[in-house]
């Protein structure tokens, strides 16, 4: 029985770590792949995707890894996005996560859980990001990536997770 466990644990791990390396090596190409093809990849906000990957196809704990970890990782590559910028991706994120598997433990649709920690992790987004524009700590435009390419993203991210509902088991 033991032996069982320690296998399946094994294999979460290899699996989550092939996942990790194949999420870390796409953030680290989106800079140099947004500029050789002139396409703002960015929009599609590949970080949120990356961790809404992790949460269907590996475990919960490495989704909040992916969440906490892409922002940061992006920084020390690349230098961007700003350091203020990427405590603030990074607290989305994480808001995103944990109020996803907390409105699927209530509403046991994954979804409506998708769309809803989504909207209301960018609400919260959106306002820190205006108070620290307010202040002069970040600077640039409140809203950079249209809302109708978020509200798309969004539906896809959100459609992806219902098709697959029965693959994982959020929360667990």
């Amino acid at each position: 029985m033991e032996a069982t466990l320690t296998t399946g644990r094994t294999k979460e791990i290899i699996k989550s770590s092939i996942f990790d390396i194949l999420a870390v090596t796409m953030i680290y190409f989106v800079p140099a792949i947004s500029h050789l093809f002139a396409l703002p990849i960015y929009f599609i906000e590949p970080m949120r995707l990356m961790v809404i990957l992790a949460l269907v196809h590996t475990s919960n704990k490495n989704a909040y890894i992916l969440a906490a970890s892409l922002p940061i990782f992006s920084f020390l590559i690349s230098a961007h996005p700003v350091l203020p910028k990427v405590m603030l991706i990074t607290g989305e994120l994480l808001f995103n996560v944990w109020l996803f598997f907390y409105l699927t433990e209530k509403f046991k649709n994954k979804f409506a859980s998708m769309v809803l920690s989504i909207t209301i992790s960018k609400i919260a987004y959106y306002v820190v990001k205006f108070g620290l524009i307010s202040f002069v700590l970040l600077e640039g435009s409140l809203i950079s990536t249209p809302i109708i390419i978020q509200i798309i993203t969004m539906l896809v991210f959100s459609g992806y997770v219902f098709l697959l509902k029965d693959k994982f088991n959020a929360g667990v």
